[in-house]
């Protein structure tokens, strides 16, 4: 019945007509699926999946580098909502390999990640920003989204992760605060997952640990971001981006003193 379920809301999310293509599902009943679970930190939410299918059979036209109209394998998109397991700090969604349907729709790619639930808890109009993401691919096509050359996992991916606050104020242009996580990577982490049935995520929050970095309030040559780490140490050129050896090395090296 739960596998009847599943199907169900699967061809609901995936059946879209349009463009000349037959964009239905109908994914076999007891194929394959991938199974994706986040652990989420308190603090945090586990943000919206998006999922990508690839067809070989259903082709859509392009245009190439030289300008040339060129066929690649055609795509569709569509969101799913990761559902709790329970009471449990585990949410979970799982996806079809095969998305059947006329066009013999393969899964290619997935985007997924957690960020703060409540922004507003490190001030008033602060609003989410990046960090905590993971893009997977399935295949070999491009993603929906580039995050430089991806991690090749064999088998399953297990993905465990430190993560910072990383509060964020901005001038020009309007002034913006939002409340990011500093982690490893950029914004999504990168993997290659041919054989993966089961991907695992369980991002590491250490809440105590905050970094600051506040743009320039007047564009000029020589203003650039500071920022200010968690023990008071500032750094005056941090246009990359806080530096995550330091916020580990800090936290360590706090950790080791109590």
């Amino acid at each position: 019945m739960r596998q009847k379920a599943f199907v169900g809301l699967f061809v609901a999310l995936f059946s879209l007509n349009g463009c000349g293509q037959d964009y239905s599902g109908s994914p076999p009943v007891g194929s394959e699926q991938v199974t994706v679970t986040v652990k989420v930190p308190k603090q945090l939410k586990a943000e919206t999946m998006q999922v990508m299918y690839r067809s070989a059979a259903c082709k859509s036209k392009t245009h190439g580098a030289s300008g040339k109209r060129i066929e690649v394998d055609g795509r569709h998109g569509f969101d799913v909502e990761l559902q709790r397991l329970g009471q449990s700090d585990l949410y979970q969604a799982k996806l079809p390999v095969d998305g059947g349907g006329a066009c013999r729709w393969r899964l290619s790619n997935v985007m997924f990640g957690v960020a703060y639930d409540e922004p507003t808890t490190f001030g008033e109009n602060v609003t989410s920003g990046g960090g905590g993401g993971v893009l997977v691919k399935f295949d070999r096509n491009r993603p929906m989204r580039s995050t430089g050359i991806p991690i090749e996992i064999i088998g399953n991916l297990t993905i465990k992760k430190d993560y910072y606050p990383w509060v964020k104020e901005n001038f020009i242009g309007g002034y913006r605060k939002r409340i990011s996580l500093a982690g490893e990577g950029d914004i999504y982490l990168g993997y290659q997952a041919l054989q993966a049935r089961q991907v695992y995520f369980e991002p590491v929050l250490h809440s105590e640990f905050v970094v600051y970095s506040a743009g320039p309030e007047v564009k000029k040559e020589g203003n650039n971001t500071t920022i200010t780490y968690p023990d008071g140490s500032v750094e005056l050129d941090g246009r990359w981006g806080p530096n995550f050896r330091k916020l580990q090395a800090i936290r360590q090296a706090a950790e080791n003193q109590q």
